[in-house]
């Protein structure tokens, strides 16, 4: 009986001591939808596990045959180690072009 009831109560602590800000168990703070259309996009969203996103596209030179969309935008996230990184970006005719803190430079 003894061994029963410490079963229940490790998996009973085990269960709950799970964060609360997990990736599974996250919340959306904020998230706003803005100019959603064939000529570009706006978003943005905030999680309450430390995520957030934003980005915007539009499309440059319609109707020609240099015809692309442009893409800006930056996110942020709390790692393993507590510490938040943030990244910045940019996708075009160019390619994905991210800069960083932490992020090497050629």
């Amino acid at each position: 009986m003894k061994f029963a009831v410490v079963v229940f109560v490790a998996i009973f602590g085990i269960t709950f001591a799970a964060p609360l800000d997990s990736p599974q168990n996250a919340q959306i703070l904020r998230q706003e939808l803005d100019n959603i259309g064939v000529d570009g996009y706006k978003f943005a969203y905030e999680t309450s596990d430390g995520i957030t996103r934003e980005e915007q596209g539009e499309l440059r030179n319609a109707g020609t045959d240099n015809e692309a969309i442009s893409v800006r935008g930056s996110y942020s996230f709390v790692a393993d180690d507590g510490q938040t990184y943030t990244i910045t970006y940019i996708a075009d005719e160019n390619g994905f072009q991210p800069e960083g803190a932490h992020i090497p430079r050629a």
